[in-house]
């Protein structure tokens, strides 16, 4: 996932670079971290001098500064040029850039009280901010001059791009709005920011309160001696007796697999399910309904019949039927296997004359012995191999070694936000420098759930920057003494989230606002999964799977099993996700006519019509804990996931036809996508690549629904 998408929506130019060092603002202090340009090797922050205190004058004087760029760059008398509009636009607000940037950072990753009270009294701010500049008549009439002109301007690709980008997202936020109906659009981008600030808080809070605390530890069976001593830490850093197994941001919990006993089953899982809807203080779902029909009042606002319609404009599928059709085209298929998976469960049940008929909260423990009976292996016998810091150097580096030439050099001189963390300087194969990429892995409690990427550096030529990035996950730190290890789930994760770490650190762009990741959801998802391939790929596997005890290799008959049972399951683990992209769509499709939705009601329609085993298999985020959607940036684009396996699936095709993991496949996947940024049409790029429209049988193939639907 990419927290923050750098040019998303109606947010332009939020993080638009100096070209310069800058004067810092009359109104922050000369002492302040953020007045001047970090001085740290690539402008990485100075996380060591930087505190929760710093960020509110820092983002209050950095929107004041991006304010007094625009009124400069509207007013002006000259005539409309690219470079004295669009350029100038692509330097505004520096202070706010750079304040923002690191804020995003620790605010979803190591948040405090402070840190939460500044995104609730900024967060309407930075979207009056957005507004002062897409409402902005003056300017919005320059923009529009030099897009009517475009033909006769003498852009580059990339200028003309930029212009028409700016232009189209410009009307799209309402520049062409009457003064009326523009205050109208303010208030209600003023009340949604602050509600989807609001709804972050609380199920970060509410997740963190629904840890499952156990007081007896026979019901604790079947997890291992690691996890169970991790669970005694993490009661103990509570101040309480017994054990905490703390929850993960989705609807299934890690420790489900393991758990023999079933009443702690369903404890933990029905502590997952209700998290956010206690009616306490936490419960977010009042938010939700009003957070919901406001969107939707926006979009009608705006002329578009749904949020849904109002947010798939500049997507890859470009409306919401495409994005439904393409669910609805799996459905049958996933449906029919999460059934027949269903049954196996159930049979095993029966076999050990459990009495009961499965549940949710039994799957993962039922399933578990299915793959043992089938595979004749089960996951804990992997962990020995997967060392968390080996398969990040010796696996996911290596990686990126083989394809890109990339090289990796560890920095412990560069502070970060968590001493846990790991910071690493990237060079290309001729030595050049690429950027720099920071590791956070461990959960805490308070750490957003979920993995992601962001950038603490844009690139941009126009300034000489290279980029920073980071991976932020939620692995379980191990018990004091033991090493930090991982399930081939998280090995995967950690593929995925450098993948989109890959896309940061090849941007190649001029201009800020186009670079690396800050492409469209649709797309922005395929580089990340596409490298998720890598994981299982021989050469790459040798060279990470090792015992973490011996170093020896992981054995070529438990290799053969792990890849042989990478189809199980796909039932369950793609039908969650579908029928979460379906219910995202369902409540994003609402009219504005639709008013305010009973949250319960709505979401048991929604997930009652979408053609899903929603019984067995429920969807991987409720309505009440769905932070991809709520306050992530996805709405209405949580299909990007699917959508973008696809492309993945399909792009992997070609690297296996062509001779899979070689410097000169790489190369060409580097230049034709992952150095592309937001440059250009995302169809004409991937079939640039690729050679072809995106087919859909390399990803039914991947998860083992072959010729199930058709072709795309």
């Amino acid at each position: 996932m990419v927290r923050t998408l750098l040019f998303a929506g109606a947010a332009l130019a939020l993080t638009a670079p100096a070209l310069a060092k800058t004067v810092p603002s009359a109104a922050l202090p000369a002492s302040s971290p953020f007045a001047r340009p970090s001085s740290l090797p690539y402008g990485a922050p100075d996380f060591a001098h930087i505190k929760s205190g710093d960020y509110l004058p820092a983002l209050m004087a950095g929107m004041a500064q991006r304010k007094r760029d625009i009124d400069a760059i509207a007013k002006q008398k000259a005539a409309p040029t690219f470079d004295n509009t669009i350029g100038r636009l692509e330097q505004a607000g520096p202070l706010l850039e750079r304040t923002q940037l690191a804020f995003n950072a620790v605010l979803s990753a190591d948040t405090d009280d402070t840190l939460d009270k500044t995104d609730a009294t900024t967060a309407p701010l930075l979207t009056a901010t957005n507004d002062y500049m897409n409402l902005n008549k003056a300017l919005f009439a320059r923009v529009k001059s030099l897009h009517d002109r475009a033909a006769s301007l003498n852009l580059t690709p990339e200028q003309a791009r930029l212009l028409d980008v700016y232009y189209k997202r410009m009307v799209h936020a309402g520049a062409e709005l009457p003064a009326a109906r523009q205050a109208e659009l303010k208030t209600l981008n003023g009340r949604i920011s602050s509600l989807e600030s609001s709804f972050s808080q609380k199920l970060t809070a509410a997740t963190a309160a629904g840890a499952l605390h156990v007081t007896d530890r026979a019901a604790l069976a079947g997890l291992s001696d690691d996890a169970i001593a991790a669970a005694a830490e993490a009661a103990k850093a509570k101040k309480m007796d017994g054990w905490l197994i703390a929850l993960q941001n989705t609807t299934g919990q890690p420790a489900l697999g393991s758990m023999s006993d079933r009443a702690t089953r369903l404890k933990l899982f029905g502590a997952g399910w209700t998290r956010a809807e206690k009616g306490d203080a936490n419960d977010t779902r009042a938010l939700i309904s009003e957070l919901a029909a406001l969107r939707a009042k926006k979009a009608a606002l705006l002329g578009y019949p749904s949020w849904a319609a109002y947010a798939l404009y500049d997507q890859m599928a470009k409306t919401p039927d495409a994005a439904i059709g393409f669910l609805a085209r799996l459905a049958p298929a996933v449906s029919a296997k999460e059934r027949a998976e269903a049954a196996a469960i159930q049979a095993v049940i029966d076999q050990q004359n459990g009495g009961f008929k499965a549940t949710p909260a039994d799957w993962d423990y039922y399933s578990e012995q299915v793959r043992k009976a089938r595979y004749d292996y089960d996951e804990g016998a992997l962990k020995p191999y997967f060392s968390m810091w080996n398969v990040l150097e010796n696996g996911v580096f290596y990686a990126a070694n083989q394809l890109y030439g990339l090289t990796f050099k560890r920095r412990t001189d560069l502070p970060t936000w968590d001493a846990d963390m790991r910071v690493y300087e990237v060079s290309d194969a001729n030595g050049k420098p690429v950027g720099l990429a920071y590791f956070d892995y461990y959960k805490r409690d308070n750490k957003q759930g979920g993995a992601w990427m962001d950038n603490l550096v844009v690139q941009a030529k126009s300034r000489g920057a290279l980029p920073v990035i980071y991976n932020v996950c939620n692995f379980t730190r191990p018990a004091a003494g033991k090493p930090p290890l991982v399930s081939f789930d998280d090995v995967t994760t950690m593929f995925h989230e450098f993948g989109h770490g890959l896309h940061g650190l090849f941007a190649d762009q001029q201009y800020p606002s186009l670079s690396g990741a800050n492409t469209a959801r649709d797309f922005v998802e395929f580089p990340s999964q596409f490298n998720e391939n890598w994981a299982l790929d021989p050469k790459v596997l040798a060279n990470y799977a090792k015992d973490y005890r011996t170093g020896a290799p992981i054995p070529a008959e438990l290799v053969a099993k792990v890849k042989a049972a990478r189809t199980f399951n796909q039932g369950h683990d793609v039908g969650e996700t579908l029928t979460a992209a379906r219910l995202d769509l369902d409540w994003h499709s609402l009219p504005a006519t639709a008013g305010r939705q009973d949250v319960d009601g709505f979401e048991a329609a929604a997930l009652a019509k979408g053609g899903f085993d929603v019984a067995d298999v429920p969807s991987r985020y409720r309505t009440s804990y769905f932070r991809h959607i709520w306050s992530g940036g996805y709405a209405a684009g949580y299909y990007a996931y699917p959508w973008t396996r696809m492309l993945a699936q399909d792009a992997f095709a070609w690297f296996e036809s062509h001779g899979g993991l070689t410097l000169a496949n790489g190369d060409r996947f580097r230049a034709l996508v992952l150095s592309r940024g937001n440059t250009e049409d995302y169809g004409a790029m991937f079939r640039g690549f690729a050679g072809h429209d995106p087919s859909i049988q390399p990803y039914l193939a991947f998860y083992g629904f072959d010729g199930a639907a058709g072709d795309k």
